[in-house]
């Protein structure tokens, strides 16, 4: 996602060990790339911003490497059911997931917004001073 700077867009892609390309897309402010590897190795994630070269851009990035393990350590060879206590905990776990996502969201929200808020506080001064600059002249 693209927190800040210029149009908020950026071309990316990735490729495979073997250099293969897996995904590109061009001009993308946000996108969701889930992917299964096949091979081991160095896999490599490129941001460019070559068609924009005069605002610099500030990108956030974040993959999750492999399944979450349970929380439960023998929660997929259990035969019987969970304890109340077990399925709240599980509920919880789940629910707290859900916050970190939801707060993770909030912060990025929140510096793009900050960074658009600064960028037009600047304008402003600029806008302001100048409107001074004439009044002054314009009084003299």
């Amino acid at each position: 996602q693209v927190i800040s700077g210029g149009h908020y867009d950026v071309d990316c892609y990735v490729e495979d060990p073997n250099g293969q390309t897996i995904y590109k897309e061009t001009k993308k402010q946000y996108d969701s790339f889930p992917h299964r590897t096949e091979l081991s190795g160095v896999y490599t994630f490129c941001f460019s911003n070559e068609f924009s070269t005069f605002s610099h851009k500030t990108v956030y990035f974040d993959f999750q490497v492999g399944d979450e393990p349970p929380i439960l350590p023998d929660m997929n060879n259990r035969v019987t059911a969970l304890t109340q206590m077990e399925s709240a905990c599980v509920t919880i776990h789940e629910a707290l997931n859900t916050v970190i996502d939801s707060q993770t969201h909030y912060r990025l929200r929140e510096a793009q917004d900050r960074s658009r808020a600064e960028d037009l506080n600047g304008r402003v001064s600029y806008w302001s001073l100048g409107e001074t600059l004439i009044l002054f002249v314009v009084s003299i």
